[in-house]
């Protein structure tokens, strides 16, 4: 039964890997995020091969009573990580919307008194001579 488990753990940590190398991520993940993810997974691998590891690393290094408690707590952190990181996100992705719903907002009222004759219409940028 242990190792049915430890099977399909693994073949869960191998299809994140897989999605995350075949992810079309480009230059917007900084290079620090893309390592972390990957010792993640490596030291999640370690921990389903070897789960008395954990149980060691929580006791010796850190203090921890058993290695669930440890795991524990490293999800917590790292739950509250991922929050703070997609609020920042949200909070940049509105200001970016805001900013050019303005710009929209100033440009057709811009156009629309320009059509009522109340302005003088928007001035073009000038045209290149001809050579």
């Amino acid at each position: 039964m242990k190792l049915m488990i430890q099977a399909v753990l693994l073949v869960a940590v191998l299809g994140f890997l897989i999605m995350f190398v075949r992810g079309q991520h480009g230059v917007r993940m900084q290079a620090g995020k893309r390592l972390a993810f990957i010792a993640f997974l490596l030291l999640n691998a370690i921990a389903v091969l070897r789960p008395e590891a954990t149980t060691w690393v929580a006791q010796h290094v850190f203090g921890v009573g058993r290695g669930a408690d440890l795991l524990l707590y490293a999800l917590i952190v790292a739950f509250v990580f991922a929050v703070i990181n997609v609020y920042l996100r949200l909070r940049e992705s509105e200001q970016r919307v805001t900013e050019l719903a303005r710009a929209v907002a100033i440009r057709d009222a811009e156009f629309l008194n320009s059509d009522r004759g109340l302005l003088a219409p928007p001035q073009r940028a000038p045209a290149d001579p001809p050579a």
